[in-house]
């Protein structure tokens, strides 16, 4: 069967149709089973990267940032942005200090309220306290359900009030109270409150207020629809939508947010298991902003399962940006790829395993894929540090396929490997002419995993029919080289999403940086 399809006047600067902008091109296509050409069912995946709140704030469903007052740093006083102060310094005084219960996270909250509900200084009839409005305002939907859990400590008895209301304060969509004696608050308490939305707002805020003259300290307060994907705390729109790709694999968390500038502000998995209050959390120093890591690398798993699709983790080898181990100090490092591994697929009663197994999951996630670094072939010490990971991981799983990050497209690698990595962000007439990359690649040896392509620049603008074209040829090329069972490949078909549910878009090209 042959198709005809006809394309108007706004492909006419691809035709250079300038005189008639009402001319007509007409293209054939040949979409007859003759001349098709076999695609592995496994050839499309998605690749996230925690990048311009693709998941903080995104794809992970907490809604309040900063949630343990951790962003501003180790040191106190410190910077408790975005919180703010919902009263003035003759009502309330708002400090940090290094208090907190849980030894990774010292920092907490501390708010003396001088009002009261009587005597000289009468507190507001709100109350006064502490707000947050989440990452661009809390979407709260009408009917459903919030989860607000917090850690309260306390001077004496208290009567806080927790609240999620309009961005201003003045509209209140759900709200309850937190009432304690002085003896069950002196030491720190967890609490939590089930909070349903008698209304609609997606710049919402949570607030903690009180009329109570006292001491009160806050710690790890968070907020989560009760409504969350599979009951794992991703946000259902945005996991349905990945879902509706039918992605085959899924690499993560990154991406340079694997590496950091600086080693110190890499993403360390161990940082990132347990529970979530115990989660130190990081600054990505690359894309610059802070996370808490709620979504952590169990997490990654666990999406990996919800969506039926295979997980391909990428570690970090000692290497960042601007700093790296010497190969000759690695072991470290490569001891922590081991550890991660195992804290997937080790049984329940292994050392990683049985923590993997408190978290709730005690079956083993199907963890066949990993990735030595990324983007970092070209770094001094990448290749003898690549080596030491590749012979301990194959010596431990030797089922386990491992990625390298050189390319072996035009020539063969210099050291083993299962798959190389292939990225490539250039202008239109460059995607165009890689169509033809992999016709002449090695068919012995390595596989391509083309993990990451974008056409950039001025060709992308915010997205143009042009860019999306030049990147369909370079995937065309890639589909035909599939018959030799040579490409592994990374689909982009972006998701640019906004607080609520109610706007959000998917990209065929051009907006790499905006979503995941």
């Amino acid at each position: 069967m042959k198709a005809v399809v006809l394309l108007c006047c706004c492909c006419c600067f691809l035709f250079q149709c300038f005189a008639d902008t009402n001319q007509t091109a007409e293209l054939l296509v040949d979409a007859s089973q003759s001349s098709g050409r076999l695609i592995s069912p496994t050839l499309f995946g998605i690749f996230f990267e925690e990048i311009n709140h693709a998941g903080a704030g995104g794809l992970w469903a907490e809604l309040v940032s900063n949630r343990g007052f951790e962003a501003g740093g180790p040191n106190t006083p410190s910077n408790i942005d975005p919180w703010s102060i919902i009263g003035n310094e003759s009502s309330l005084l708002v400090s940090t200090d290094r208090s907190s219960c849980f030894e990774r996270n010292k920092v907490a909250l501390q708010m003396e309220v001088l009002c009261d509900s009587q005597g000289a200084n009468i507190c507001p009839p709100g109350g006064v306290g502490i707000y947050n409005p989440g990452f661009w305002g809390m979407n709260v939907e009408k009917g459903k359900t919030y989860s607000v859990i917090l850690y309260v400590r306390s001077s004496g008895a208290i009567n806080v009030s927790v609240s999620l209301t309009s961005s201003n304060g003045l509209q209140t969509l759900a709200a309850d109270n937190i009432i304690a004696s002085v003896s069950e608050v002196s030491n720190w308490t967890k609490f939590k409150v089930l909070l349903e939305a008698k209304g609609t707002n997606p710049s919402s805020r949570l607030q903690l207020t009180t009329t109570t003259k006292g001491l009160i300290w806050f710690d790890q307060v968070s907020v989560m629809p009760l409504d969350t994907y599979k009951g794992h705390g991703f946000r259902k729109d945005l996991v349905d939508m990945l879902a509706d790709l039918k992605p085959q694999f899924i690499r993560f968390p990154g991406g340079c947010f694997v590496e950091g500038e600086w080693l110190r502000n890499a993403f360390r998995w161990k940082e990132t298991i347990g529970p979530w209050e115990e989660r130190p959390g990081h600054f990505g120093d690359v894309w610059m902003y802070w996370t808490d890591d709620g979504l952590g690398y169990f997490e990654f798993l666990q999406l990996a399962e919800d969506l039926g699709t295979r997980p391909i983790w990428v570690f970090n080898n000692g290497i960042s940006h601007n700093d790296q181990v010497d190969t000759s100090n690695v072991l470290p490092f490569v001891q922590e790829a081991l550890d991660g591994i195992e804290f997937a697929r080790g049984d329940s009663d292994s050392t990683w395993g049985s923590l993997r197994a408190a978290m709730g999951h005690p079956e083993p996630f199907d963890l066949r894929y990993v990735a030595v670094g990324n983007e970092d072939c070209g770094k001094k010490n990448y290749r003898g540090n690549y080596l030491k990971f590749y012979s301990a991981i194959k010596r431990a799983y030797p089922d386990i396929q491992i990625i390298s990050n050189c390319d072996g497209s035009s020539q063969p690698l210099d050291h083993p490997a299962d798959l190389y990595d292939f990225h490539v962000y250039t202008s239109a007439s460059n995607m165009f002419s890689m169509a033809h990359r992999f016709d002449r690649a090695p068919r012995k040896g390595p596989k391509a995993f083309v993990s990451e392509y974008a056409v950039t620049g001025k060709d992308a603008g915010a997205g143009s029919l042009l860019a999306a074209l030049a990147e369909a040829g370079f995937l065309i090329g890639l589909e035909k080289n599939r018959f030799y069972s040579c490409i592994i490949q990374w689909l982009i078909d972006l998701i640019v999403f906004y607080i609520s549910n109610q706007s959000f878009s998917k990209v065929p090209a051009g907006q790499y940086n905006y979503s995941f």
